[in-house]
């Protein structure tokens, strides 16, 4: 399996990565299988969280291969901010995970708004300030507990951005395929080439978009393999998931710049609904940003829910996972600030025949103000 160059740390990683979290839907016995099977064919990348189960997932792979921990890379994920609970949280980690070190370890969702968890979106400030997490990491690497220091959130990465021009952190995880890249395009414009900048490996998260692109899942791993990461990290709980995946990855065939545009074109996900910011619509009379409102739109819901009627299987996805990075706050109050909101169209049609993607703009954008401008009423609800 291929390996690449993992940031500044002078590690290399193959380019799959076993992601743990979905090792709790399944027995130990069969964790055991899938990871030592994985370690067998080439990958040397295994990543989980305590967060994952309350530390179910770090129990099994502690079970299941820390006996063959020159074997591989291991990487686990905290929540806490502060120095003292951070390093609580790892000795919890490093007790479940039978090792008396991780490689790297990472402060997880960061910027992240999920009171249930006491997360808060100026989590980076309490990292970083005196008596932080950060101060707990610096001391733990010190001590020989960890090796690398890392930081990961969801969907729109400014906090990302962040702090990588605050703090020489080794890695960096990122929601990163063919389909978020339209909802969240700072992250391959933004994040990614300031972390190539700073030699901050970058760890590709959710190739296929939590599932959204199971259909596709062959050009949502190429695409994502395609992309300048270190490694490109999956869930994995079934024996032909892994066998596919590691497929994908033996048989990676570089894609050109040309492909990819007949992906952003062709794929079913995309349709004729998501916006892929190409700007040819930035004709409008009455002065609306199009390109701008659809992307706030992503950032409010993935752009997932369209008003198109399918099957309940279909709906039931989207309604799971259209507002998964908590991003409504932030989205609507974006839009609170455009001057010329979606409202001032006036059905013009100069836009539509523009769009090289047959979106209907004029309705998008009445959907668009829907979700964006009705403060009060509970995302959750709404079902267009």
């Amino acid at each position: 399996m291929e390996k690449r160059k993992f940031g500044k740390t002078g590690l290399h990683t193959s380019v799959l990565g076993f992601g743990g979290f979905h090792l709790l839907e399944i027995p130990k016995k069969e964790a055991d299988y899938l990871l030592n099977k994985y370690l067998e064919s080439g990958g040397n990348y295994i990543e989980t969280a305590e967060l994952y189960g309350n530390g179910d997932s770090e129990e099994k792979i502690g079970t299941s291969v820390s006996n063959r921990k020159k074997d591989f890379i291991l990487t686990s994920k905290t929540i806490y901010r502060d120095k003292n609970n951070y390093i609580k949280s790892l000795n919890r980690s490093l007790k479940r995970l039978k090792t008396s070190y991780i490689d790297l370890h990472i402060m997880h969702m960061v910027g992240t708004n999920d009171k249930k968890l006491g997360l808060k979106p100026d989590d980076l400030k309490r990292i970083l300030s005196p008596g932080g997490a950060l101060e707990g990491a610096e001391k733990a690497k010190k001590d020989g507990k960890i090796r690398f220091i890392g930081i990961s959130m969801h969907g729109y990465p400014d906090t990302l951005i962040e702090a990588l021009k605050n703090y020489p952190f080794d890695a960096v995880m990122a929601t990163i395929n063919y389909f978020d890249r339209f909802n969240f395009p700072e992250i391959e414009k933004e994040l990614m080439p300031l972390a190539i900048k700073k030699q901050t490996a970058i760890i590709l998260m959710k190739p296929l978009a939590d599932g959204y692109l199971w259909r596709s899942a062959r050009e949502a791993f190429r695409y994502a393999i395609n992309q300048q990461v270190s490694v490109v990290v999956t869930g994995i709980n079934n024996r032909k998931m892994l066998k596919d995946d590691i497929k994908y990855v033996n048989e990676f065939i570089p894609m050109s710049q040309e492909e990819e545009e007949e992906l952003f074109k062709n794929s079913v996900e995309l349709g004729n609904y998501v916006c892929r910011q190409c700007g040819k619509c930035l004709i409008c009379p009455e002065g609306i940003q199009i390109p701008d409102i659809f992307k706030y739109e992503g950032y409010y819901d993935r752009q997932m829910i369209d008003g198109i009627i399918r099957n309940p299987a279909d709906f039931a996805l989207r309604h799971r996972l259209r507002l998964w990075y908590g991003n409504s706050d932030l989205a609507r109050n974006k839009y609170s600030d455009v001057k010329i909101k979606s409202d001032k169209c006036t059905e013009c049609r100069e836009c539509i025949d523009k769009c090289p993607y047959n979106i209907d703009i004029i309705q998008k954008l009445k959907i668009a103000h829907f979700k964006l401008s009705n403060i009060n009423i509970d995302p959750l609800s709404i079902n267009i």
